[in-house]
């Protein structure tokens, strides 16, 4: 027997009083609907209804199941619906892992925007330098710094990352604006540490590339602290141009032209990465983040 359609058979029987409408509503023989019935009331081993020729009574029993059963259908086909509608409507828990600055700066506020456009979605964001793998990780969308990874998950390049020289004027006229990247040496050198350690300021010259990093005045996995420090004139500082930039607007910093160009890394493909599981892609909370961030990001930036 099948127990869950007799039980949806015996509930319309119920709410409509008569075998007919009941088989009617599903659209089968009356004679289908009255079998299933006596065989739930026979594996129950009660009576469940009173039959007679022009209505249908529930019995005693009958009617403290209907109110068991017919509670337990009508909560099943909530969460019938609530799952049709997650799968088609942006809805739920959205898991996010991103740089910390990158996040404090950029995707905070832009997930501001996306949560008046989706109030049913839940936001849960991770900042953190540490790298990870997106596979592993209860994560739905990674934010990562660096080059294309080479997991098996859908890499889309948000922007560059390319770190430049910047320095306070007041630094500029103390110390002298360097031209020739050798001229570095003569410096003092803010650094970004990385995950990795802090990163070196390499050039290529005659062919080849060097370091030609500056002695260390500082060095901190903050860049908000390294930018303090070079406002206040006590260094230059290299970091990517996407957090320099409102400090280059304001003249509270100036970017340093220096030729050969000087980096921290010899792939020019270097740059931000939106990271998501292809096969996730469908799920709506995943593909709205997705395509209202790429969309945004390359707007502002």
């Amino acid at each position: 027997m099948d127990q869950f359609k007799a039980l949806k058979y015996f509930v319309k029987v119920v709410e409509f009083g008569n075998f007919t409408k009941a088989a009617r509503f599903f659209n089968v023989p009356a004679s289908s609907v009255s079998r299933r019935v006596s065989d739930l009331e026979n594996s129950l081993g009660a009576i469940l209804l009173k039959r007679s020729t022009r209505v249908v009574k529930l019995t005693e029993i009958g009617q403290e199941y209907y109110q068991q059963v017919g509670g337990v259908l009508a909560q099943l086909e909530q969460s019938n619906e609530a799952v049709r509608a997650y799968q088609t409507q942006p809805m739920g828990t959205l898991n996010i892992s991103t740089m910390t600055g990158f996040g404090q700066r950029i995707l905070l506020p832009l997930l501001d925007e996306f949560s008046e456009l989706y109030p049913e979605v839940v936001l849960d964001v991770h900042l953190s330098d540490e790298l990870s793998a997106i596979g592993r990780d209860d994560v739905d969308i990674a934010i990562r710094g660096g080059y294309a990874p080479n997991e098996r998950v859908v890499a889309i390049k948000l922007m560059g990352n390319q770190f430049i020289p910047a320095a306070s004027s007041a630094y500029l006229e103390q110390f002298g604006a360097p031209k020739h990247p050798l001229e570095l040496r003569d410096h003092k050198g803010l650094y970004y540490r990385t995950p990795n350690g802090p990163t070196p300021w390499i050039c290529e010259l005659q062919g080849q590339w060097q370091d030609v990093s500056p002695p260390v005045a500082a060095t901190s996995n903050s860049g908000a602290w390294l930018i303090a420090k070079a406002i206040r004139g006590q260094g230059i500082v290299m970091l990517p141009r996407w957090v320099l930039k409102p400090y280059l607007e304001r003249g509270e910093l100036i970017e340093l032209n220096l030729e050969p160009v000087v980096s921290t890394t010899l792939d020019p493909n270097f740059g931000i990465f939106l990271l998501y599981q292809k096969q996730r892609y469908h799920v709506p909370k995943i593909k709205a983040a997705v395509d209202f961030l790429v969309a945004r990001v390359r707007d502002v930036y």
